[in-house]
């Protein structure tokens, strides 16, 4: 069983502290109206906390007693938005308990800093619950109880006692491995590299990305914002750990009515995969070729690229860009342009291997990589057959 390290059971360390702009925007799924306010941010190992205070009074309230408002980032999504605010440098923060905010300010390298941290310490708990979840199911007959351990300085003997234990247990406990090999951990689904996930499951494209896929399409594709809105993230991650659970899943249940809901997991597939649909060694060719100035030439270098993938990437990307181009065409009932679709997908299905100072100028890229394969997705990948 994967648990979490001892010392994660204490005080959650403060990573940093700086003034942002926030506003909450949603509220357990139910939409607020947008207020901008300077906030002093405080970023903890599991947790995001906002403070009305200045600095001084801030880093006073850390001690016990102080009450500012937090967000617990396990299962939290955090992504680069600009379609809800006119202002630059906006991330987006959704909870799992639909809780949605947006932090801004007004140098990118300040706010992609604060987006790396907080994406880090989100993924971090995640990957956590997941390994606990795929080991004990959780029944609905059983709720699951969450301990809080308050710890003061009187308690320091009684915390290394129970560190101690925790450090035996962890040192005695099985291998991921063998916990897979005994069949009591399955292969996960979600996180799970594209080739690897393939051969597994014997397929050139993933079965859930077909299955969304499918659904989707089956729905009529007329939703409004059908890729750019959030579906409530608490159900999204349910339909996550059931596919993570390869359970039997019918995504035209009533529980996935919300097509928000199926269109978010499938963006959260491609975001978690750890090594993107566009591969790594890929990543600065397609930036070379949407600099080409002459159209034939550069889709000629699109394609060619295209055609060098391997062929899970490849038959994935042909799916995907398929849709997106048929959602497209739907684009006076759904409100998705190619501009709207690429800002989405962009960063989602493409980054580099190594992070550098050209983030701004790279998510640029992304956004008109995607763009320009959308457009001309029919001359790249031939005609759609569906």
């Amino acid at each position: 069983m994967v648990l979490p390290e001892p010392d994660t059971l204490q005080k959650p360390t403060i990573l940093k502290g700086e003034y942002l702009n926030k506003a909450k925007i949603a509220e357990g799924g139910k939409k607020l109206r947008k207020n901008w306010t300077s906030t002093w941010v405080v970023l903890c190992s599991n947790q995001l906390l906002f403070y009305k205070e200045s600095k001084q009074e801030a880093v006073a309230n850390l001690k016990p007693g102080g009450k500012p408002d937090g967000v617990d980032l396990c299962g939290a999504v955090i992504e680069w938005t600009t379609e809800k605010s006119s202002r630059k440098n906006v991330i987006q923060i959704t909870t799992s308990n639909g809780h949605e905010f947006l932090l801004q300010a007004d140098h990118f390298p300040t706010i992609s800093k604060w987006h790396d941290a907080i994406k880090k310490a989100a993924d971090t708990f995640i990957h956590v619950y997941i390994s606990i979840d795929s080991i004990v199911p959780v029944s609905p007959l059983i709720p699951r109880t969450v301990f809080k351990l308050n710890y003061s300085a009187s308690d320091s003997a009684d915390k290394n006692g129970v560190k101690n234990r925790l450090k035996k247990f962890i040192s005695r406990r099985p291998s991921m491995k063998t916990l897979q090999e005994k069949g009591l951990i399955k292969d996960r689904v979600f996180g799970c590299h594209l080739l690897t996930l393939c051969e597994r499951e014997r397929t050139t494209v993933p079965k859930f990305v077909k299955l969304c896929v499918e659904e989707v399409e089956k729905r009529g594709l007329e939703a409004d914002g059908i890729y750019r809105v959030s579906g409530n993230l608490a159900i999204i991650q349910k339909l996550r750990f059931l596919v993570d659970q390869e359970e039997e899943l019918d995504l035209g249940d009533s529980q996935w009515e919300d097509i928000h809901v199926i269109t978010g997991a499938l963006k959260m597939f491609f975001r978690e995969l750890p090594e993107p649909l566009f591969p790594f060694r890929f990543f600065d060719l397609f930036v070379e070729a949407i600099k080409i100035k002459e159209p034939t030439q550069k889709i000629q270098a699109f394609k060619k690229l295209i055609h060098q993938l391997p062929k899970p990437n490849h038959n994935t990307m042909k799916l995907l860009f398929q849709h997106l181009r048929r959602v497209l065409m739907k684009s006076k009932k759904n409100l998705m342009s190619t501009q709207g679709i690429s800002i989405v997908f962009g960063p989602t299905l493409m980054w580099p291997e190594f992070e550098s100072g050209n983030m701004e100028v790279n998510m640029v890229y992304q956004n008109q990589i995607v763009e320009s394969i959308l457009i001309e997705c029919v001359e790249i990948f031939g005609p759609d057959g569906m």
